[in-house]
């Protein structure tokens, strides 16, 4: 459906997005600064943005991945492309307000459901439908079933998936990355000095909160990023 392959060359860098890991003066001017996030994120060259707003109701996360898009169409496109917009979980608003694909965790729609459900609406070619996968087994069974990509993690320890347990290391991300045809991106405790062992393990590219959105230099850490990947 979405033309994405395991060969891609550049590395996927993928802002994911949590308004409740900002510092507290931040988010007394949420959602504005979480949006001032996602304009600097997409301006900065980052290929996608996850939006990742749980507890959103409906109405919510709909307005929010409306101006999301609304910005990231705004800014000039990188290498041809501008920044695409993934709604975490909620089918519903990514088809609703456009976006550019949707992405499912362990307790979202089941993933042939979700694919069935978006083939009945003829919808548009490029949207994808990512996976988060914390097993071997489970990438193995996404890929299968049609995911355009997965996620894989927690690679390192980090507070936002400790609720997966013990984290899956460098060998563990590599085997997943052999073992599937689709892109995995390595997510969890993704730090710009360990960025560069996930590409190196096969990774097509890294998911993260933190490390793109505590960024002071955000242009210049996607620049950095990049450059690992030479």
């Amino acid at each position: 459906m979405s033309g994405l392959n395991n060969a891609t060359r550049e590395p996927l860098l993928c802002y994911v997005t949590d308004r409740k890991s900002l510092s507290e003066f931040e988010r007394r001017k949420a959602p504005e600064t979480l949006l001032s996030k996602i304009d600097a994120a997409a301006a900065s060259g980052v290929d996608w943005i996850q939006v990742r707003e749980k507890d959103l109701s409906g109405r919510d996360c709909a307005l929010l991945v409306r101006e999301s898009l609304q910005r990231a169409a705004k800014s000039p496109p990188s290498k041809g492309a501008r920044a695409r917009i993934l709604v975490n979980d909620r089918l519903d608003v990514a088809l609703s307000e456009h976006a550019g694909g949707v992405h499912l965790g362990e307790t979202s729609l089941p993933l042939q459901e979700t694919k069935r459900f978006i083939k009945n609406r003829d919808e548009r070619e490029d949207f994808v439908v990512g996976v988060s996968c914390h097993s071997l087994e489970a990438a193995k069974s996404a890929a299968s079933d049609g995911a355009d990509y997965l996620f894989f993690g927690p690679v390192f320890a980090t507070p936002s998936k400790a609720v997966f347990g013990t984290p899956q290391g460098l060998e563990r991300l590599a085997e997943v990355c052999r073992a599937v045809s689709i892109p995995v991106l390595a997510i969890g405790g993704i730090t710009l000095a360990n960025a560069s062992d996930c590409l190196a393990a096969g990774a097509s590219g890294i998911a993260a909160i933190r490390l793109f959105q505590d960024a002071r230099d955000l242009s210049s850490l996607v620049q950095s990023l990049r450059r690992q990947a030479r």
